[in-house]
Formats: C-alpha cells, sequence, structure tokens
C-alpha cells in the first residue's frame, strides 16, 4: 500500500529497514537523541523518500519507540523527570502542529538545507567542545580558559542556527497563514 511513496515504486528491503531501525534506536537509547538525525538521511538520501513522507513516517514510527523505551527501560527504574517531560510535551504539541503546517508552504529542499544546516551546527558545537576536553585528559596543553572561550563559540555558534530555524520556521509560518488557512478551507 506504501508503493506510491517512494520514486518509480520501487521496493525496499524488509531487511534494510529493520538494520536501519536497530541503528536508530541504539542511538536513541544510548545517547537520548531522536532518531530523526538518522532517519531523515536514511529516508531521503538513500531511500528517495520526500521530504513530506519522511517525517510523518519518523513521527508515526516515534510514538511506539518512544513510549516503549520510556516505560520499558527508563520509567520503571525512576529515570523520568515527569515535570519535565510534560512541560517539553506541551511545547512539542504545539511546535509539531506549527511545523506540519510549514511544510506545506516550503519546498522539500529547504527542509532539508535546515537539516543539513542543524546536523553541522551539532558537529560544529563538538568541534568546539573537543579542545578543553583533550586538555583535560593531558592530551593537548591548552589552557582553561581557552578550552572554556572555544566552548562557548561553540554552544554560541549552535544556538544561532537553530535559533535562526526557529526564527524562520515561525515567520515563514506567519506569513503564510493566509495560505494556510485557504488550504483548510478546501479541505
Amino acid at each position: 500500500f506504501d508503493y506510491d511513496l517512494v520514486p518509480t515504486g520501487r521496493r525496499i528491503s524488509w531487511l534494510f529497514l529493520v538494520l536501519s531501525g536497530a541503528l536508530v534506536g541504539m542511538s536513541a537509547g544510548i545517547m537520548g537523541v531522536g532518531g530523526g538525525f538518522l532517519t531523515f538521511p536514511i529516508f531521503v538520501y538513500v531511500l528517495g523518500v520526500s521530504s513530506m513522507t519522511t517525517v510523518g513516517t519518523d513521527i508515526f514510527q516515534i510514538i511506539f519507540t518512544a513510549g516503549y523505551a520510556a516505560v520499558s527501560q527508563y520509567a520503571i527504574y525512576g529515570f523520568i523527570f515527569y515535570t519535565l517531560a510534560m512541560g517539553m510535551l506541551l511545547g512539542s504539541l504545539l511546535g509539531i502542529q506549527v511545523g506540519a503546517m510549514v511544510t506545506k508552504v516550503v519546498k522539500g529542499i529547504t527542509i532539508r538545507g535546515f537539516y543539513a544546516m542543524a546536523v553541522l551546527a551539532g558537529f560544529v558545537n563538538r568541534i568546539f567542545a573537543l579542545p578543553a576536553k583533550l586538555g583535560a585528559m593531558d592530551i593537548i596543553p591548552i589552557s582553561k580558559q581557552t578550552g572554556a572561550i572555544l566552548e562557548a563559540i561553540g554552544v554560541w555558534a549552535f544556538f544561532i542556527v537553530i535559533g535562526g530555524f526557529g526564527v524562520w520556521v515561525i515567520g515563514t509560518f506567519l506569513t503564510n497563514i493566509r495560505v494556510l488557512k485557504g488550504e483548510e478551507a478546501r479541505s
């Protein structure tokens, strides 16, 4: 029933999907990251699935995997900060609605570009944190002050890129409200 979602209707190996899912699941379980940073490139660049379909599919599968992991691996051992989780949930519910509407008025290539920028921002953040870590292990000679300055630059660079993305999403949403309302009226 999903043949029309992959260009040329080609088949996707179930083994590839299961192995990709295992990689995403291990990353989420070990680092607590959302699997989307791995799922997006696998679906879009390896399988050729559209950005919109990738986002929808990823959000759908997260419902089950995150719910299972939260209960079976973390809640029963007392490792959930419930008030923090509820606050994030409320914000996420609003953010998902706005983000989903924005994807209706933005080209897929733009979404891919912002995804690449976000990954690059995370990479730059970690590169700037590396000298302080290596200095603390006495691998390279670097003063604590210099390491702290480099770490701060990495953090600022990350949040400037991510903040810029957030401003762009909200701006795109606000400038396209009429288009989005017209789309809802036709539905």
